[in-house]
């Protein structure tokens, strides 16, 4: 007859208590502390003016220059998620041709700095008089000046819709490939044809990996829209220059930019964060990413603190 002896320790059967952690306590007044000096910081300092914060924030020059910035940023979002998921397509082509025209394409406007191509476009009439449409190496059917038609609002959209497409390209081939060689089998074994294959089995499983970073390159492109800027194209921060360059209230007039940018950057992250979820639905996790993937998060962690907490003194008992 063996016999076993059991040296754990008997579990406490009283009330439990929570462990004391000062560094927490200590930590949270720091940042505390550091928070109410920057709040002190931004409102006790005159310089920055917050009346003409106030004055200049509902301008009309400044929503104006907001509802182009907008405009701008869905074409140009458009232009990169449709052109960058073409590009994407030819990558995987069999075709050495057209895989090594899609490289040569994300090479050269990866490469290449996106204010430079900004100004190229804008400056393209100096290379061409005019544009014509026709038949390749043949008549003419139709031509206009280069001038007439590349305006700041044409050179901006085209430099950030052919420079996003390169980025969109390599997000939309990265989530084809996380998608199971086993599903193209069996969308095979189906008689399905490429084409089929394409839109109803490897798009919409890859929506998952693809939807996070094309959020993130919104976001992005919301804040680059400032470089068109440099093409007199009055945007949101060329139309708070133009009024500081008038009045020379310089910083208050930045700032009123930088809180719309801020604005709709948060509306955006919500926006981001709603898509994941719906695109995550059956994953296990639809918390969704943004301001409300990270106050679901915060709000689930709480929840099971008390939990986790009994558990390590528990461990600890022992």
């Amino acid at each position: 007859m063996a016999l076993t002896l059991d040296t754990s320790s008997p579990r406490p059967t009283g009330p439990t208590r929570r462990r004391r952690r000062p560094w927490v306590w200590v930590g949270n007044v720091v940042v505390a502390v550091l928070a109410v000096m920057l709040l002190h910081a931004l409102l006790a300092n005159p310089n920055f003016q917050w009346d003409v914060v106030g004055h200049y924030f509902f301008s009309g020059s400044i929503l104006q220059g907001l509802v182009k910035t907008l405009l701008l940023t869905a074409l140009s979002m458009v232009i990169g998620v449709v052109l960058g998921t073409v590009l994407a397509v030819m990558r995987r082509a069999d075709t050495p041709i057209v895989s090594g025209f899609a490289a040569l394409y994300i090479w050269f406007f990866r490469g290449t700095p996106l204010l430079v191509q900004l100004i190229f476009w804008y400056n393209l009439s100096s290379l061409y008089t005019s544009l014509s449409l026709g038949v390749p190496f043949g008549p003419s059917l139709w031509s206009a000046s280069t001038n007439s038609l590349i305006s700041p609002f044409t050179a901006a959209l085209l430099g950030l819709g052919l420079n996003q497409a390169a980025y969109t390209a390599e997000i939309v081939r990265a989530g084809m490939l996380s998608v199971p060689p086993g599903q193209l089998d069996a969308a095979a074994s189906l008689g399905m044809p490429g084409g089929m294959t394409m839109r109803r089995v490897i798009l919409p499983q890859a929506m998952r990996v693809i939807i996070p970073p094309i959020g993130n390159e919104t976001i992005g492109m919301l804040k680059t829209t400032s470089l068109v800027s440099v093409l007199a194209m009055p945007e949101l921060l060329y139309s708070a220059q133009l009024i500081y360059a008038r009045t020379y209230e310089t910083m208050p007039l930045l700032i009123v930019a930088s809180i719309w940018y801020l604005l709709v950057t948060s509306v955006l992250t919500l926006v981001q964060g709603e898509i994941e979820r719906r695109f995550a639905r059956g994953t296990g996790d639809t918390r969704g990413g943004g301001i409300g993937g990270l106050v679901r998060r915060f709000t689930r962690v709480h929840a099971e603190r008390p939990a986790a907490a009994v558990a390590m003194e528990e461990a600890g008992a022992r």
